[in-house]
């Protein structure tokens, strides 16, 4: 039996998941503060709503992918939110990357009142959301997982279940470190072989194929070269994750030199009008340093 589903949150990753369930045939309520985007989604064949709690009145499972905890704790918890419109035994499944803390409070505050969460972070950026190729971390229960795989198999490609509440979101954690100091480090490569001269094009053909190749390099390179830094994943947003990452490292005692390097150039950016640019735009930072502009030919 399809459930009926609630989507709140319609930005840069929100809108394309949401069109991806619709596209399948299902029944999505959605809800936005972007007026707009909800007559995008209605247009496409959604419900729109008028608030979170409207959207946990017309659905059995209610995904929220938005920039903050803050923003998730609000839709689901504050007035007007998620809790006082859903019935028992509703699954809230946030997609959205925030701390681990946060996700686990927001659990505990659903299970009070007898319904269900699920962490469920994603990545991959714009391109996978829109083409529903995204990799999805979950945590919570077993059985509630189940019952939400085959939404997850519409929006992801590579679906793992992690573990208990807050699982999910720690994974995220541990992907954002992954993915932004390699940006950090793949900024510094092409700073350096770019101002000595080579071809940059030529030299991340040689190397894409060996142990310095990734996913990273293969979807970043081609839009600095480009010049191309319009957002699939925002500049503030992943100082936000960066900012989790450190606070959750802290409290239980893990030094990460890297991760608060890339926070700090990060901010540096942000501080410099570029808070809206993609992560990828990270290497503004180092040609600043180098005072030099990265191309995609000999110089």
């Amino acid at each position: 039996m399809n459930m009926r589903l609630g989507f709140i949150g319609l930005g840069i990753m929100g809108k394309p998941m949401s069109l991806n369930l619709v596209k399948s045939g299902y029944d999505v309520t959605v809800f936005d503060i972007n007026e707009s985007a909800v007559e995008e989604l209605v247009g496409s064949g959604a419900r729109g709503a008028g608030s979170a709690k409207e959207v946990g009145e017309m659905s059995d499972i209610i995904f929220t992918m938005l920039p903050k905890g803050e923003h998730v704790e609000s839709v689901v918890l504050g007035e007007s939110g998620v809790i006082y419109g859903a019935n028992d035994g509703a699954i809230v499944v946030d997609m959205s990357s925030i701390s681990p803390v946060q996700s686990k409070g927001i659990a505990e505050a659903l299970e009070a009142r007898g319904m269900e969460m699920l962490d469920a972070p994603v990545s991959g950026g714009e391109p996978k959301a829109i083409d529903g190729t995204l990799a999805i971390m979950v945590g919570g229960k077993e059985d509630i997982y189940e019952k939400v795989k085959p939404y997850f198999d519409v929006m992801g490609q590579d679906i793992t279940l992690v573990g208990d509440n807050g699982c999910g979101t720690t994974a995220k954690l541990a992907n954002q470190i992954l993915v932004n100091v390699h940006i950090a480090a793949m900024s510094e490569a092409l700073t350096l072989a770019s101002k000595a001269g080579i071809d940059i094009k030529k030299m991340y053909e040689a190397i894409r194929g060996g142990l310095a190749g990734s996913a990273v390099l293969d979807a970043k390179v081609p839009l600095i070269l480009e010049r191309n830094f319009v957002a699939g994943g925002r500049i503030d947003i992943n100082a936000k994750d960066l900012t989790n990452v450190m606070d959750t490292a802290h409290s239980i005692g893990v030094p990460l030199p890297l991760s608060s390097q890339v926070l700090e150039m990060y901010h540096s950016l942000m501080a410099d009008g570029k808070a809206a640019d993609d992560h990828g735009g990270l290497i503004q930072h180092y040609e600043k340093l180098a005072n030099f502009e990265v191309k995609g030919v000999s110089q």
